[in-house]
């Protein structure tokens, strides 16, 4: 695929990750020799954030830890483009109020992750005390990104009648397993969350779902067609989901295969989906 920055328009990129492995273990990462095996910095991506035009980012935890939140937010300092940092805590814990003070005392904390994916309990999102965490996050005025796999997509729907007034994000489009075509089941569960108006979506990591050495825009295009007609142009954002991305295609690859996914936009809805849409979500000052 031939990469060129996709217009004038000054573009946010919602989601993506740093990390220093020496610091921090990422238990996620497969064992043994890895393009991910290897710190990755600011020093790392901003020249590719020069070259294809993205103005800001959204620097989003991979560790489970508050130390790490910390960390990230210590980059967020030093580095102008970091728009915003969606950090951790123990939202489980009897002190996530405390906690969630600490850290949203920084103006660039803008939300919360759990990994949902990674926990033994499937049913962690609807958990008592998830609940509760969920509330004070809501409370706290920040926003909540969902990582998850699709068999967590139903317990989404019921945290979302109990958490009403939390704006959440769906990263990486609930993470469907396009390399085997898994399309229908996931289709029914994203039609069904996408009508609670406070749950917005990011296309984001679509191309390390699909086949990383075979993928093409093709295999793309109906997962995306069905988060654009489900939330609506005005619910999704662009994300590159770097350096994890790299296992299957470079940033620019990333960026443009997912622009060419969305099919037909006007101006203004690229403008919503490459960088508005992110901003309001997540209360950049960008």
């Amino acid at each position: 695929m031939e990469v060129s920055t996709p217009n004038a328009l000054p573009v946010i990129d919602s989601h993506q990750h740093f990390w220093d492995i020496n610091r921090f273990s990422y238990r996620w990462m497969p064992p043994g020799p890895s393009i991910l095996r290897r710190d990755y910095l600011p020093k790392d991506l901003e020249p590719l954030l020069r070259e294809h035009g993205v103005a800001a980012t959204v620097l989003v935890e991979a560790h489970n830890s508050v130390e790490e939140t910390r960390f990230l937010l210590g980059l967020a300092d030093c580095y102008d483009f970091i728009a915003g940092v969606v950090g951790w805590v123990d939202l489980q814990a009897h002190s996530v109020e405390a906690a969630l003070e600490e850290v949203a005392a920084h103006p660039r904390l803008v939300g919360i992750r759990h990994q949902v994916e990674s926990s033994p309990d499937d049913k962690w999102l609807v958990r008592e005390a998830s609940i509760r965490g969920l509330r004070a996050v809501a409370a706290a005025g920040l926003a909540y990104d969902l990582i998850v796999f699709p068999r967590h997509l139903e317990t989404i729907a019921r945290m979302a009648e109990q958490v009403p007034g939390l704006r959440m994000v769906l990263d990486h489009l609930g993470k469907p397993d396009i390399a085997e075509d898994a399309f229908a089941e996931w289709a029914d569960w994203i039609r069904l969350i996408a009508r609670f108006p406070n749950i917005w979506c990011k296309v984001s990591g679509i191309v390390t779902e699909a086949d990383h050495a075979n993928w093409n825009v093709e295999q793309l295009k109906p997962y995306v067609a069905c988060v654009r007609e489900a939330f609506g142009i005005e619910r999704l954002m662009w994300g590159s989901d770097w350096p994890v991305c790299r296992k299957a295609a470079p940033y620019g690859d990333v960026l443009c295969s997912a622009i060419e996914a969305m099919g037909e936009m006007t101006e203004s809805e690229r403008r919503l989906f490459l960088s508005e849409n992110a901003k309001r979500f997540y209360r950049l000052k960008a």
